[in-house]
């Protein structure tokens, strides 16, 4: 199959989800033009230029950097509807009437080129009927495109074909949006509100519903389905505040418009509820509007009261006897849920059975298989099991017999049985509808294996469900060797891969020594190491817990021995005689900005966070993290004409001083700690993929360390002037005297100490300026007492 060479895309509707789309597209370096219609007053490209404006207001960021913004193109369909003849992807949404939608494609049909595809980016309007308009020529590169909101974040895209979508076009629009834009791609069936929203707001609605069978506060109903339920934080209401309470509605129409008692048995459940229609009338949609079911006031959170239809103080939790209840193992839970004698327990029991219910009886209809149902729950909803994969660990017909006895005493949302093949043949025998083989197609009788796109194969350890029996990353390859700190180990018996396996990867004298043995190994016998773990933590940074027994017994001395061992470690890292590659996804902070600061190349998932945020418990970098900052300065000042070191210092300076974490990879490079060298991927299944091959490519390519240099610092002049402006924000109220005092001692070392501007220093006089600093802090008690309040609470102390 040929590559889907996407130069450029057209996004047709500068609403929110349109010009969100346009900001993931510049995320991914994917050139791309937003249309909307002509502006009745001004320049006529003004509805999109206020679009693009607001983009840098939303929260969270739809863009890595919000400067991209400009990359964005704009137009409007009365002037340049010619540019659509040089996009090979034109993702159509606008608002969700067909009627706008047919008439948009009518006017662009003549100038999308031969080979574009189009696709519509609806939430659940029939894709065949959208199609209907379409010239025949253009209707076999149609189809559907689902992003969920917000695009940057949200996993879950669903592709979706009509009757005369070609395969290919299919095919190689999913190799796009997996590998170029990181998404997951699940193909949903041409049904109402397709996989994901049909099974997701028909969850939420009978909530809803069961929420008023018992009479529980919303508040209450968010603590039970939140994380506790292994779901979104924001639980239920949160939730559809966050989504809009317009959007919901407009789901919730679609449903009402499309199906009926005949075509789905639960039909019954999806009238608006009484509250949303009130929320609705008052002009609270949630978040946008800042008032829905919560709005804050001041400092308080307030949720709304549908008898007064007022707002009442917020903040109920859920009885603690169910917080234990939803930690036991899954058959334990929902027995106890079931036979619990509270509101609370027995709401839960009703709404997990409502979902085992809706989804057996409409698998058949909406999805090819239980994978896709599940896979759509977890990226579309934030679950992290799906309704058949907790089905399944809980006991497949145990759970099955619970559910039906509840259907025939009349307790279910309504008395559709549960499908025949739930209770006898391959999914009865298997003990569920995942299995090694595939997981269950009603329709075929089948268990279907994934699809196996050669995108796939960039995937080493994609997501899987429960019961495939996926390689795990923990026991795949051939080890090395394994601690409880860390595991060496090879996918080829060509890169040695470093897995930290600590606590959020904690970097303590164990990673350590385990590191520098995976190096010894890869510059004996391999062609490098790639230092990677199948999470979202890189790193959160040196092992604070492992660090104070030490300095209680042997004081300041102990830790500085520590600490030079660590600084040591990561100067065999950069010179070592193979490349290490740092593969980042999630959290690297401090000593994991570190880490990955002193390997040869960074390969980072886009959802990377990196930063030196050791101000937050009152120390400095002492991992080397100084030292870099004060060397990157010089090498960045050097390939400019300037002769002034300092304005190449001041960002790295305020990024350790402020604690600063780049928001995304896009951002971390901003920040000096990516490089322009280093490679940013989209998907964080195809990380390792990305890493290993940079490696080897570096191998191949005749790798030498980079020979150690002696570099120029801003001296005492350059502190000086570090100093006003911090005296003149310490004076004015912005930072208190402890945080003046650690970036004064910050400036110290990135300036390189009491010489003369333009002295050339090595990086090991500046890690021992950073180890004397890092001494004087630990030893004073304010410091210490950040130290123990992020311990015990693991939120910073200010001092």
């Amino acid at each position: 199959m040929s590559r889907f060479n996407v130069k450029k895309v057209a996004v047709l509707g500068a609403g929110v989800m349109g010009a969100q789309i346009a900001a993931h597209l510049v995320n991914c370096k994917v050139p791309v033009v937003l249309f909307d219609l002509p502006a009745k007053e001004g320049p006529k490209n003004g509805i999109v230029t206020r679009a693009i404006e607001g983009l840098k207001k939303l929260k969270p960021a739809p863009l890595g950097v919000a400067t991209d913004a400009a990359l964005i193109g704009q137009a409007n369909y009365e002037e340049h509807l010619e540019q659509l003849r040089d996009c090979d992807l034109i993702i159509e949404a606008i608002a969700e009437r067909m009627d706008w939608k047919l008439d948009l494609y009518k006017k662009i049909a003549p100038y999308v080129a031969p080979t574009a595809i189009v696709a519509s980016n609806t939430s659940g309007l029939s894709i065949t009927k959208l199609s209907e308009v379409l010239p025949e020529e253009l209707k076999p590169r149609f189809c559907g495109i689902h992003f969920f909101n917000p695009p940057r974040y949200m996993l879950l895209v669903e592709l979706i074909n009509t009757p005369t979508t070609e395969p290919h076009i299919l095919d190689k629009l999913e190799a796009f949006v997996t590998s170029a834009l990181g998404k997951g791609v699940v193909r949903a069936k041409d049904t109402p509100n397709f996989i994901a929203n049909r099974v997701g707001v028909a969850g939420m609605l009978t909530t809803m519903k069961e929420v008023e069978n018992f009479g529980l506060s919303y508040d209450v109903v968010d603590d039970l389905t939140g994380k506790k339920l292994g779901r979104a934080s924001s639980g239920t209401f949160r939730t559809a505040d966050v989504v809009g309470l317009d959007t919901m509605a407009h789901v919730i129409k679609t449903l009402q418009d499309t199906l009926s008692l005949e075509t789905d048995p639960f039909y019954a459940s999806f009238a608006t509820p009484e509250v949303l229609k009130t929320l609705l009338e008052m002009g609270n949609l949630g978040q946008k509007s800042k008032a829905g079911f919560f709005k804050k006031v001041g400092r308080d959170i307030m949720r709304f009261d549908l008898a007064s239809k007022d707002y009442v103080p917020a903040g109920q939790k859920a009885d603690e006897v169910y917080t234990r209840m939803l930690k036991k193992p899954a058959a334990e839970r929902l027995q106890l849920l079931r036979n619990a004698e509270g509101a609370e327990g027995r709401f839960l029991w009703a709404i997990l059975r409502n979902a085992f219910h809706y989804a057996a009886v409409h698998l058949a209809e909406i999805a090819d298989n239980a994978r896709d149902v599940d896979l759509c729950m977890r990226w579309g909803f934030g679950m992290k099991q799906g309704p058949f994969e907790l089905w399944q660990e809980a006991g497949w017909l145990t759970v099955a017999n619970m559910v039906k006895e509840d259907i025939d005493a009349g307790k279910a949302l309504c008395n559709a049985p549960l499908p025949d093949w739930v209770f006898s043949g391959p999914v009865a025998d298997a003990g569920g509808v995942h299995t090694p083989q595939g997981s269950w197609n009603p329709s075929t009788g089948q268990f279907v294996p994934t699809r196996s796109l050669p995108v796939y194969a960039r995937q080493h350890f994609p997501e899987s469900v429960l019961g495939a029996n996926a390689p795990s990353a923990s026991t795949a390859g051939t080890t090395l060797h394994e601690d409880d700190a860390i595991r060496l180990w090879t996918l080829d018996d060509e890169v040695v891969i470093a897995s930290i396996k600590t606590k959020m990867h904690a970097i303590g004298p164990d990673v350590i020594e385990g590191l520098l043995q995976g190096l010894a190994l890869a510059e004996d016998k391999y062609q490098g190491m790639v230092i990677w773990s199948n999470d979202e933590m890189f790193s959160a940074g040196a092992d604070l817990q492992a660090m104070l027994p030490a300095f209680m017994m042997g004081g300041v001395k102990a830790i500085e021995g520590a600490e030079f061992e660590m600084q040591q470690a990561m100067l065999k890292l950069r010179y070592a005689n193979v490349p290490v590659v740092s593969a980042v996804r999630g959290l690297a902070l401090g000593g994991g900005c570190e880490l990955a600061a002193y390997t040869t190349k960074r390969v980072a998932a886009m959802e990377s966070y990196i930063g030196l945020v050791e101000v937050g418990v009152g120390l400095v970098p002492g991992g080397g993290g100084l030292a870099y900052i004060a060397r990157r300065a010089a090498e960045n000042a050097a390939n400019s004409t300037g002769k002034d070191l300092l304005p190449f210092l001041t960002e790295g300076f305020t990024a350790a001083a402020m604690a600063k974490v780049g928001t995304s990879a896009l951002e971390s490079r901003k920040l000096g700690y990516l490089l322009e060298s280093d490679v940013i991927v989209p998907h964080k299944d195809e990380l390792l993929y990305v890493a290993l091959n940079e490696a080897k490519a570096l191998y191949a390519s005749g790798y030498r360390a980079p020979l150690k240099r002696q570099f120029p610092v801003a001296g005492r002049q350059g502190q000086a002037t570090i100093m006003g402006s911090l005296v003149n924000m310490r004076d004015g109220g912005f930072i208190s005297t402890h945080d003046f005092y650690i970036a004064s001692l910050i400036a110290g070392v990135v300036c390189g100490g009491d010489v003369d501007a333009g002295s050339l220093v090595n990086e090991e006089y500046l890690m021992t300026l950073e180890r004397q600093a890092f001494g004087a802090l630990l030893g004073n008690p304010k410091t210490q007492e950040r130290i123990m309040g992020m311990m015990s609470t693991g939120k910073p102390v200010r001092n």
